[in-house]
């Protein structure tokens, strides 16, 4: 059992992961590295998300698990908009297909579709989390 102490460093310690996450997806931007920076921004998500489920004591174990955990407390509720639920499950599969799928190749247009995105996306999800 964790402690409420243990529960906020975990949860800043996700966050920072997040925005670290953010830092390298812009670095790969930057260098044209495109499947490695829709990796990185699906991670930036992903750590923010197990950071907010964190928050209101909820558990996922896999990757899915969390996709399905957020989309069943927050999206569904209504407590977010879709646009951030179906933004997070096109990275996703985005990711998924730039890493395991051969011959996946994705390009700046479509990276920088998304970007804006990210940074919204992560401050929605950081308001939630400091507003409860």
């Amino acid at each position: 059992m964790i402690t409420d102490n243990d529960r906020k460093e975990i949860i800043q310690l996700r966050l920072e992961n997040a925005r670290q996450a953010i830092k390298a997806a812009e670095i790969m931007k930057e260098n044209e590295l495109w499947n490695s920076c829709i990796n990185r921004m699906y991670y930036a998500c992903y750590y923010s998300v197990t950071a907010l489920l964190i928050k209101y004591g909820i558990e996922a174990t896999t990757h899915a698990g969390v996709r399905q955990m957020f989309n069943l407390h927050f999206i569904k509720e209504g407590k977010l908009p879709r646009e951030i639920g179906y933004y997070y499950s096109d990275l996703f599969a985005k990711r998924q297909s730039g890493d395991y799928d051969d011959f996946i190749l994705f390009d700046g247009e479509l990276v920088d579709s998304l970007f804006s995105g990210l940074y919204t996306f992560i401050e929605t999800i950081e308001g939630l989390i400091a507003k409860s």
